[in-house]
């Protein structure tokens, strides 16, 4: 754990205490200086930077954007009472806080301390603008004539010559961050897919999911019946068995559990049905559609794809169904490791709420619940284990395996030629650009936006 998670941990911790013990609204203004009293060691140039930095963390763990603030002596216990009100929309899904935003230089080519000073001079040969001279023995950049393309960087023999990535751009897979003109991070809501890979790549832990555990913790304080549909990547994040977790869950308040597996169940067999009905009518590919990071970037990048996005709803989706079939009139609250099912539940009219692990490892640790110490029942119902394997990558294709078998039906059916994508990044984007144009092998491509499957996602515990 980082300083950035683990201060960001603490801080939900703090946050839920107060909620429970009902003195959030009086103490939440005070919650940055208690946190960072005057004799702490800042971590950036001072003391009153970090409780800024802390009030905005709070801000967001209430779901309101730092590009609401219009008014900067606006009380934090003002904005609880909207958040509590429901006068807060999660959308867009992540916000940026230009106080944190300020230590990044632009992503740039440089010389390091390694250059000799050879005298082949490859550098300045290989440059296309002359931007790169030889002073006192060393290579040196003028960066009013350079354009950053770096196949100077790919002549060193000394590989002297570096990129200097500025992280939030570097890791986002569709380009849809970067600095504006007052150097400070702009996110395109237009091509971000909400895949959180920005979100923990910042150094400087600027960027921010807008939370909605007010409105989870004030529908309990309500009395209202709240059901946690749970994704089968928990037993990698917890101590404790499945069966002890979900215990775990009833005490922290949840009315009842549904275990997302369940929904995964569906999936595989509904997506299995598609596979062969699409491969009967002579299509040449289908790609997994339960990634909705994946989904957003089928939409918004490579829509040369998108006839071949399965149209098998999520796990998330079947359980929804599941429980709104069940409890039709409760609160439904999906929980898992990822920022873009928050985009997916502000479509699904079946889940209401997303919490992350982060937000239910701070809610089990502020009412001090030891889940390993836990008496806990068998599942009544308990999900197939090829349904649970749906968290990490490669899972959905092994259940589809499973499901119909390698090769069909006797025979009688296509063959599956199952092919894995386990990250999104530039280059596997551009990848899944030739599937689509049929200029690579296999005809099921399942597609994980996270490295490893959702057991990497960007608020996961198990990293």
């Amino acid at each position: 754990m980082n300083n950035a998670e683990r201060t960001r941990r603490q801080l939900m911790i703090r946050f839920v205490q107060d909620f429970y013990d009902g003195t959030l609204e009086q103490n939440i203004d005070r919650i940055p200086v208690e946190m960072r009293p005057r004799d702490y060691e800042p971590n950036r140039c001072c003391i009153y930077k970090d409780r800024a930095m802390l009030k905005y963390r709070l801000m967001a763990l209430m779901g309101i954007g730092m590009e609401e603030e219009t008014d900067e002596t606006r009380q934090l216990k003002e904005y609880l009472v909207d958040a509590k009100a429901g006068n807060n929309n999660t959308d867009p899904v992540l916000t940026v806080c230009s106080v944190g935003c300020h230590g990044c230089v632009d992503s740039h080519v440089q010389v390091s301390n390694s250059c000799v000073g050879c005298f082949a001079r490859p550098c300045v040969g290989a440059c296309p603008k002359q931007a790169i001279s030889v002073v006192k023995g060393r290579s040196t950049i003028d960066r009013t004539k350079c354009i950053n393309c770096g196949k100077c960087m790919t002549v060193c023999p000394y590989h002297a010559i570096i990129r200097n990535p500025l992280p939030c751009e570097d890791a986002c897979p569709v380009g849809a961050i970067g600095k504006g003109e007052d150097g400070l991070v702009r996110i395109d809501c237009d091509r971000c897919i909400y895949c959180g890979k920005c979100f923990r790549s910042c150094p400087f832990s600027a960027i921010m999911e807008r939370s909605q555990l007010t409105g989870i913790l004030e529908a309990m304080k309500e009395g209202k019946k709240v059901i946690a549909m749970v994704a089968p990547s928990i037993t990698d994040q917890f101590p404790g068995t499945i069966e002890q977790l979900f215990k775990a869950l009833k005490i922290a308040g949840f009315s009842d559990i549904m275990e997302v597996a369940l929904g995964a169940e569906l999936t595989t067999e509904h997506e299995a049905e598609e596979f062969f009905e699409r491969m009967g009518k002579g299509d040449k590919l289908m790609t997994s559609s339960c990634c909705p990071a994946w989904v957003e970037a089928a939409k918004r990048h490579v829509p040369e794809i998108l006839p071949f996005v399965s149209s098998t709803p999520s796990p998330m989706a079947y359980a929804g169904q599941l429980t709104a079939k069940e409890h039709p009139d409760a609160v439904k609250v999906f929980i898992g490791p990822c920022i873009a099912k928050r985009r997916e539940a502000q479509q699904d009219p079946n889940v209401d709420f997303v919490m992350t692990f982060e937000e239910l490892g701070a809610l089990l640790a502020a009412l001090e619940i030891d889940v390993i110490s836990l008496e806990a029942p068998p599942l009544e119902c308990p999900a197939a284990s090829y349904a649970r394997n749906f968290a990490k990558s490669c899972g959905v294709s092994q259940a589809i395996l499973q499901e119909i078998g390698k090769e069909g039906d006797n025979g009688t059916r296509p063959k599956i030629d199952e092919k894995c994508i386990n990250g999104l990044d530039r280059k596997s984007v551009n990848l899944l650009k030739l599937y689509a144009k049929g200029k690579r092998p296999g005809n099921f491509v399942e597609v994980m936006a996270c490295a490893g499957g959702c057991v990497g996602g960007p608020c996961s515990l198990a990293r």
